[in-house]
C-alpha cells in the first residue's frame, strides 16, 4: 500500500475515533463476526476478559498461505483474559479471490476500526500487540511497521514462523539443504506468487520491497519490541526467515528489544507453539508490553 494512502486511512480513521461518542456497548463474553468493512471476510472476533471496561488489546492474525484459514483457527488462552486483556481475532480477504495488497488493507482497516469504535467496543487500542502466525506473521509485522510509519508504534508484535523475505524463501531452504514441502517459492504456483499476481522470482525485487524485510531496510525508527520464534525444522519455511527478521528490525533500530529463538525440533506451528516454553514466553511477553 503505497504510504499516502495507508497515513490517510490510518488518520482517518483515527481523527473519527478522537471525535466519536460511545452509543453502544458489547456485552457479554465476546463479539462475533463485528463488521470492520464490507465483505464477507472483512470482520473480526472480539473476547473480552472480565471485569475491565476499557481493556488493552491483543489482535491476532490468523495463516494459512494467504490463501485459506480463519480467525477461528487461533485459540485463545485463557491466561490472557485473566491478565485483563481483550483478545481480538482478524479475518481478511483471501488470495484466491483478491491479489495484494488487500491483505494489507484489510489488517489496517480492522485496526483503524478498534480505534474508531474503541469506546463503544470497550477497547483501549492505545494499548496494542500484534500476532500472527505463519501467512498471519508475515500480516502481522507488515501491519506494525505501517503503524510505526504514522507514528503509532503498537506496544509489541509476535512473529510466529512466518515468511519474510518471498525473495530469499527458496535461497534460504536450499542453505538448510532441504525441498519446501509446498514447493518452490520462485514458481508461478506457490502461494507467494499467487498472492502477489507475478512469479516471486520474475521480479525478485519488488517481491522483497513489499515485505517485512525490505520495509525494514527503507526504516529508521524506533521500532516495538518484537518476539520471533520458529520451528528449526520448519518443511514449509525455512528458520533463516526469522534471523532475518530480528537482524533487519536491529539494522533500523538498534535499540530495539528482540526475543529471537528456535524451537528445537519443531516443524510449522503445532503443539510446540501452544504449550510449553513458546506459550510462556508469548504470555509473558503480551503481558509485559500491555503493562
Amino acid at each position: 500500500m503505497p504510504g499516502l494512502i495507508r497515513r490517510t486511512l490510518l488518520l482517518s480513521g483515527l481523527a473519527a475515533a478522537a471525535g466519536g461518542i460511545a452509543l453502544w456497548r458489547w456485552r457479554g463474553p465476546g463479539a462475533r463476526d463485528v463488521a470492520y468493512g464490507d465483505g464477507p471476510l472483512q470482520v473480526l472476533d472480539i473476547t473480552y476478559p472480565r471485569g475491565v471496561d476499557a481493556a488493552p488489546v491483543l489482535v491476532m492474525i490468523h495463516g494459512g498461505a494467504f490463501r485459506a484459514g480463519d480467525k477461528s483457527d487461533l485459540a485463545v488462552w485463557p491466561e490472557l483474559l485473566d491478565a485483563g486483556i481483550a483478545v481480538v481475532r482478524v479475518n481478511y480477504r483471501l488470495s484466491s479471490t483478491d491479489r495484494w495488497p488487500a491483505q494489507s488493507e484489510d489488517c489496517l482497516s480492522a485496526i483503524v476500526h478498534l480505534q474508531r469504535e474503541a469506546p463503544g467496543l470497550g477497547l483501549d487500542p492505545s494499548r496494542l500487540v500484534l500476532l500472527g502466525q505463519s501467512a498471519g506473521a508475515f500480516l502481522a509485522v507488515s501491519t506494525a511497521l505501517s503503524l510505526v510509519e504514522v507514528g503509532l508504534k503498537p506496544r509489541g508484535v509476535v512473529s510466529l514462523y512466518g515468511p519474510m523475505d518471498f525473495s530469499t524463501m527458496d535461497e534460504d531452504m536450499a542453505a538448510l539443504g532441504r525441498t519446501p514441502a509446498m514447493g518452490a517459492t520462485d514458481a508461478a504456483a506457490s502461494p507467494e506468487s499467487q498472492l502477489l499476481g507475478y512469479p516471486v522470482g520474475e521480479n525478485r525485487a519488488m517481491a522483497r520491497a513489499l515485505g517485512p524485510i525490505g520495509r525494514l531496510d527503507q526504516l529508521r525508527e524506533p521500532l516495538p519490541p518484537i518476539l520471533i520464534r520458529h520451528g528449526d525444522a520448519d518443511p514449509m519455511i525455512a528458520d533463516l526467515q526469522a534471523k532475518r527478521l530480528r537482524e533487519a528490525w536491529l539494522a533500523a533500530d538498534p535499540q530495539a528489544e528482540v526475543d529471537y529463538k528456535l524451537v528445537e525440533g519443531a516443524g510449522h506451528g503445532g503443539e510446540a507453539f501452544e504449550t510449553g516454553d513458546v506459550r510462556a514466553d508469548v504470555l509473558a511477553f503480551v503481558t509485559k508490553a500491555l503493562g
